[in-house]
C-alpha cells in the first residue's frame, strides 16, 4: 500500500497543498515549525479520521476557514483509491471513489498506517488510557471487527454505568436487564480480551529482537495487564468466572458508580528483561522501546492486511546517537513506503539520503529536491 498524492485545503497551516510520494522512502526536512508534523498528521487523519495530536476535530481546520478538506489516492494490491475527509464546526464527511461512506468502520479499512512522533514516549510514560487508545487504533486498523465490538462494548458499558449510577441513589432498575446488560458486556469484553492477546503476542515476536539491534540490550518483551484474572483465555469457562468476579465487585461499583472491572481498565508494560522501563528506563530506552513496538507492527500488517502499511516517522533521528541511528535505518527498507521527517540531512548516512526521494519544506511550501529512480 502506499500514498500516491495528498491533497490539503485549509488544514493547520495550509491553505493549499498538493504532493507526490515515491513508493519507497520519502524525506521531508526543514527548520522547525515550517510544517513537517502537520503534514504527517494529515496522511493520519485521512486514514483513520482522527488525529493523533489533537482531541478537537476543530482544533484542525486553518485559522480563519470554516472547513477543511484531505483527499488522496492510494495504491493497493489492485486498484488505487481515492480516499477523502472533510471536517467542519460540525461533521465529518468520508468519501471513497466519491462515494459517501457513513460508517467510519468501512472507512479506516481502506488505508494502513504506522507512526512515530515524539509524543509516542507518553505510550510508556503517560496514563494506561493513553496505551489503551494505542491498542483500539490500531487493532481497528487490523480488523474491521475489532471496532465494530469495541463499539458495542462501550455502548454496553455506558448503559450498565447508567444503572449503577441510577442504583447507587437508591432509585429502582430492572434486574433482569441489568444482568443481560452484564452478560453482553463480559462476551464484548472476551472478544477484545482474545484479540488484544494475541497482538500483543505478536508484537513479542519481532520488537525484542527489532529492540535489540537498535539498542544492543536483550530481555525486552511488552505484556498485557488486565484488571480481571485470566489465567487461560482459551478456558471454556471463562465467561463463568468472569460473571463471579463481576458479581463480587457489584457492590463497589455501586458505591462509585461505574463498572471497574474489564478491558476499559487495563494497561500494557514494557519490561526490559524483569525491570519496568517506564519506572526504572531511560529515555533513550524508553524512547527506542516505543520505537520497537511500531516497528514490530509492519509484519503483522504485511500478514492480516495481505499488504505494507504506510509508515510515518516524526523526527525519528533526534536523540539518538550515531550508532543507534545507522542501526534504525537497518530497518527502514525500500519495500515499504516511509515518509520521514527531519531538520537536516547531515546526520544521515548518504546511502541512505541516496536511495530516498527528498522534499523541502519552507512555511507550508513543499518543493521536490531530488528524484529516486525505480532501478536504485
Amino acid at each position: 500500500m502506499i500514498l500516491k498524492k495528498i491533497e490539503l485545503r485549509n488544514f493547520r497551516n495550509y491553505e493549499k497543498l498538493s504532493a507526490r510520494f515515491y513508493k519507497g522512502i520519502n524525506i521531508i526536512y526543514g527548520d522547525n515549525a515550517q510544517g513537517k508534523t502537520n503534514l504527517l498528521e494529515s496522511i493520519y487523519v485521512l486514514g483513520l479520521t482522527k488525529s493523533h495530536r489533537a482531541f478537537i476535530d476543530n482544533n484542525l481546520i486553518r485559522k480563519g476557514s470554516e472547513a477543511l478538506c484531505i483527499s488522496g489516492i492510494v495504491g493497493g494490491n489492485f486498484l488505487d483509491k481515492k480516499m477523502e475527509i472533510q471536517i467542519d464546526n460540525h461533521n465529518k464527511y468520508y468519501k471513497i471513489d466519491d462515494t459517501p461512506i457513513k460508517k467510519v468502520s468501512d472507512y479506516i479499512s481502506n488505508m494502513n498506517i504506522i507512526i512515530f512522533y515524539p509524543d509516542d514516549l507518553e505510550i510508556l510514560k503517560g496514563s494506561p488510557q493513553l496505551r489503551r487508545k494505542y491498542l483500539n487504533v490500531e487493532l481497528s486498523q487490523l480488523y474491521n471487527s475489532y471496532y465494530i465490538v469495541m463499539n458495542d462494548y462501550n455502548k454496553l458499558l455506558r448503559i450498565r454505568n447508567e444503572y449503577l449510577k441510577k442504583w447507587s441513589k437508591g432509585g429502582s432498575i430492572d434486574q433482569n436487564y441489568f444482568d443481560i446488560v452484564t452478560s453482553y458486556l463480559i462476551d464484548k469484553a472476551i472478544i477484545l480480551y482474545q484479540m488484544r492477546y494475541k497482538y500483543i503476542e505478536k508484537i513479542n515476536e519481532t520488537c525484542s529482537q527489532i529492540y535489540q539491534d537498535i539498542m544492543g540490550l536483550e530481555g525486552f518483551h511488552i505484556e498485557y495487564v488486565p484488571n480481571l484474572e485470566i489465567t487461560d483465555m482459551k478456558d471454556p469457562s471463562l465467561k463463568e468466572k468472569l460473571q463471579k468476579q463481576y458479581q463480587e465487585k457489584l457492590e463497589y461499583d455501586k458505591k462509585l458508580s461505574m463498572t471497574t472491572l474489564g478491558p476499559h481498565k487495563d494497561d500494557l508494560e514494557f519490561l526490559l528483561s524483569d525491570k519496568n522501563l517506564k519506572l526504572y528506563g531511560s529515555q533513550g530506552q524508553q524512547r527506542v522501546a516505543v520505537l520497537a513496538l511500531k516497528l514490530a507492527e509492519i509484519p503483522i500488517f504485511k500478514k492480516y492486511k495481505e499488504g505494507t502499511p504506510i509508515l510515518l516517522l516524526d523526527d525519528v533521528f533526534s536523540e539518538l546517537s550515531d550508532d543507534k541511528k545507522n542501526n534504525l535505518m537497518k530497518y527502514i527498507s525500500k519495500d515499504i513506503q516511509t515518509i520521514i521527517t527531519t531538520t537536516e540531512l547531515n546526520n544521515l548516512d548518504p546511502k541512505f539520503i541516496k536511495k530516498s526521494k527528498l522534499f523541502k519544506i519552507e512555511a507550508g511550501h513543499l518543493m521536490k529536491i531530488k528524484e529516486v529512480k525505480e532501478n536504485e
